[in-house]
């Protein structure tokens, strides 16, 4: 083998340490989110790490580092004169407003899946089989809903419908419609509650999905309307549907 080009090399150093320091910040997200630090922090107030110990009840000290590598990331602003962290405007939608146009943190969890997931992947490289998406971690379904569901939340109903002719005004007057690969049903929860004179039927071929997938319809008033099952693209029934949808599964 040649010797390696100095410069070269530099360069793809430069790149991997760039992606190292990706893979902690990312870590660093997925604590943020599931500790519920952003959306302390979402009103966008200027805190120091006390006051926010304070409201969060979590450990000072570790809120303290944890503040500080995400001021260096860019995620936070912090103030060198008053010593304290806030989010900014931006900041708030990326990391606070869950199922906002531009809300973010929710995606980490498809990051983490790839992690969690690695032996699975190691043993398929070995024998040649496939990896199915029931055999994920649940961080997989759930981050997948909470990345996708900003999309449909803010173009679904007033955008995509709208789009194919004809579709808005027969879901208005009353249609039959199957979602299929649905998840946990965030996209046929909100045509649902856009449409209360169309009936919905949803499937998934993962059971825990579809069992949330009711749950969160339940919450939402809209339980009645939709038909939750456990089916797969190739053998979900037929009902003569006047539209079908494939959203989360693409």
């Amino acid at each position: 083998m040649k010797s390696p080009d100095p410069d070269k090399l530099n360069a793809l150093i430069g790149r991997l340490v760039g992606d190292l320091g990706a893979i902690t910040t990312g870590a660093l997200v997925l604590l943020g989110d599931r500790l519920g630090i952003y959306k302390a922090m979402g009103d966008g107030k200027a805190v120091t790490p006390d006051e926010l110990a304070a409201k969060t009840g979590l450990d000072e000290r570790y809120l303290r580092e944890w503040l500080s590598a995400q001021a260096a990331a860019g995620y936070i602003d912090y103030n060198s004169k008053s010593k304290k962290f806030k989010l900014t405007p931006e900041q708030a939608c990326a990391f606070a407003d869950e199922g906002g146009p531009a809300f973010f943190a929710g995606a980490f969890e498809i990051g983490q899946c790839m992690w969690l997931d690695e032996p699975k992947i190691a043993a398929a490289f070995k024998s040649g089989d496939g990896v199915g998406w029931h055999e994920h971690s649940q961080c997989l379904f759930r981050g997948t809903e909470r990345f996708f569901r900003p999309g449909y939340n803010n173009h679904l109903v007033s955008e995509w419908i709208p789009a194919l002719k004809g579709a808005k005004q027969k879901l208005e007057k009353g249609a039959r419609v199957a979602d299929v690969g649905c998840g946990h049903g965030a996209s046929t929860i909100l045509m649902a509650l856009a449409y209360p004179n169309s009936e919905f039927f949803a499937y998934d071929y993962h059971a825990p999905s579809i069992a949330r997938a009711k749950q969160l319809a339940k919450e939402a008033g809209v339980d009645k309307r939709i038909t939750f099952a456990q089916a797969t693209a190739k053998d979900y029934p037929a009902k003569n549907y006047d539209l079908v949808a494939f959203f989360d599964c693409l």
